[in-house]
Formats: C-alpha cells, structure tokens, sequence
C-alpha cells in the first residue's frame, strides 16, 4: 500500500503490526561484567515474553530484527554464538509456537546460513504456515538496502522474460516483490538501547510508521515499556499526508 491509497487510521487504535530492533544485548551483560553471550541469552528470554503480549493483546504481526546483514562485521566468536543460539532456540519454540497458533516466518537473505539452519528455518515457516494468531516475523541476515535490491532484481528478470512487458515501474509494482508483500507494512517501529536510528531495518516498509526510541535494553523490555510505546502510538494523529482537518472529519463521519 503506497502513502497515496493509505487510509486515515483514528487515534486510539492498536497498531496492527509492530517493528522492534531489539538493541542492547550486549551493553546488558556488560553492565553486570558478564560476556556477551549473557546478554544475547537473556534476549531471547524477552523475545517469548514479547511474543506472547503481543499475541494476548491482538497484534497482527511482530516483526523482530534479529540478525542485519551488517552483524557479520561483528567478532568471528560473537556471529558464531549467534548462530548456534538461533539454531538452539528455533528448535526449542518451533513446536511452542505451533501450539499457540503463531505463524512463524522469516525475511533476509537465508543463503548465508548454515545448511542445517536454513532447513530448519524451512521447517518452522511449513509447521507454522496455517497459523492465525499472530504472524511473527524474524529478519535474519537482512538489510533494507537488500530488500529493495532483490526487488528490483525480481521486476528486472520479470521484464527481460517478457512477464512485466510495457508496464511502468511504481511503488505499487517494487511493493509487490518485497520480502514483506504479504503483510501490511509497519504502524509502530521500537528500538531498544537508546540509540536513534533506523539502522538498515525496513527502508521501505516504514516510510509512514510511527517511530518509538526508548533507552531500556533490550534484556529489560517487559510489558510495561511495550504498553507505554503503544500509549504513545494511540496518541498520534497518522495524517499519510492529509490535514488534520481531513483527519477529524473522517473520524466524525466514521
């Protein structure tokens, strides 16, 4: 959906899908003089309890940045432990998941992993693909950058096979080749640790999201700074490039 046909969304709704780059792992353990693999343990812990308020309180979807295509920058030791925890845990919650009616899909560029990783990756998105409780969205080795990138690609391979002959090129057309192009894109964008920036994370998708930075790492995020990221988000007045005016009376005739 472009910014052009967004609809006007009332104040005080609940954001349909939520965006988290969960920042601070390792600043966490750190703090306590404890390695960094500590920390990054301990996040996992925050991702179930996030997962499950999320899914208690009706969001749609739940999109976690849990590896950027940057990470690989990071310490030889450090992406080796992060592989094995996602490997751990992805065998450990699949079944969980499944059972509580969360579907389970992953964005990124998956041909860097482990063999065995991406077969059980694979394996988690199948298991899980009828699910319609929550949609929990994992972006693992990616990258906006990437994301538009293999779009374009797609559209590009398209038009030299004769597929997309004599049709222009619109955000319409790259959305549709998006790794997110079944799902709605972003209302509510949180990133933990303090930092402000977007980092790479969903270029495209969130052009129009409302943006949350809270200082709390990511080990401590509990449902208390959740609701308060909500709070806030129900207080904006989304306009998608309408007045307020527009806005209020839209509301009125709702």
């Amino acid at each position: 959906m472009s910014s052009h046909d967004a609809p006007i969304i009332p104040q005080g709704n609940l954001p349909r899908h939520i965006a988290i780059i969960m920042d601070g792992n390792g600043r966490w353990a750190e703090k306590r003089f404890m390695p960094r693999a500590f920390g990054h343990q301990a996040g996992v812990k925050t991702v179930r309890k996030t997962v499950e308020c999320c899914a208690n309180k009706g969001i749609e979807v739940l999109t976690l940045f849990a590896f950027s295509s940057e990470n690989w920058r990071r310490p030889e030791q450090e992406v080796s432990l992060l592989m094995s925890l996602f490997m751990s845990t992805l065998q450990r919650e699949i079944d969980k998941l499944d059972r509580n009616n969360i579907r389970l899909r992953f964005i990124g560029d998956q041909t860097a992993f482990p063999e065995k990783l991406q077969q059980k990756m694979a394996e988690g998105e199948a298991q899980t693909q009828s699910n319609t409780a929550l949609t929990l969205v994992i972006a693992a080795n990616y990258g906006g950058h990437w994301d538009m990138t293999q779009a374009c690609q797609q559209i590009h391979n398209k038009i030299m096979a004769g597929e997309l002959a004599n049709q222009p090129i619109t955000p319409q057309l790259i959305g549709q080749y998006l790794s997110t192009a079944d799902l709605p894109e972003p209302d509510l964008f949180i990133r933990t640790g303090g930092e402000q920036r977007v980092s790479n994370f969903m270029l495209w998708q969130l052009a129009y999201t409302e943006l949350y930075f809270t200082p709390t790492l990511w080990p401590d995020f509990d449902q208390e700074v959740l609701e308060q990221a909500i709070a806030s988000f129900k207080g904006r007045q989304r306009r998608f490039g309408h007045t307020g005016e527009q806005i209020l009376n839209q509301s009125v005739s709702l």
